[in-house]
């Protein structure tokens, strides 16, 4: 079974959400349920999963001018979730690089 964890979020605001409200986020696939993101980020992180919150994204359009003509498009949709941890416990994201 292919894993609903596409990627973690590694922003700005998500690291300062980690540090300070114990919050991670994760780019998830888009049928993924909570209760699943829920198994999968304890048995990746071993850590204790408290909430999850996941958002829908829609791709949004996007216009480019060229020189021949106009050029149109979308940007991919996704999923976002974001992790809440039970005190005590924390993800490292950076210890494999």
């Amino acid at each position: 079974m292919a894993s609903n964890i596409i990627k973690p979020l590694v922003t700005e605001k998500m690291t300062e959400a980690g540090e300070k409200f114990n919050r991670y986020g994760f780019l998830v696939n888009p049928k993924a349920t909570k209760h699943e993101i829920r198994r999968e980020i304890q048995a990746l992180y071993d850590v204790e999963v408290e909430r999850v919150h996941t958002m829908n994204y829609i791709g949004r359009k996007v216009t480019r001018y060229t020189k021949s003509n106009v050029l149109t498009g979308r940007k991919p949709s996704y999923k976002k979730a974001i992790i809440t941890l039970k005190e005590g416990h924390t993800i490292d994201l950076f210890a494999n690089i």
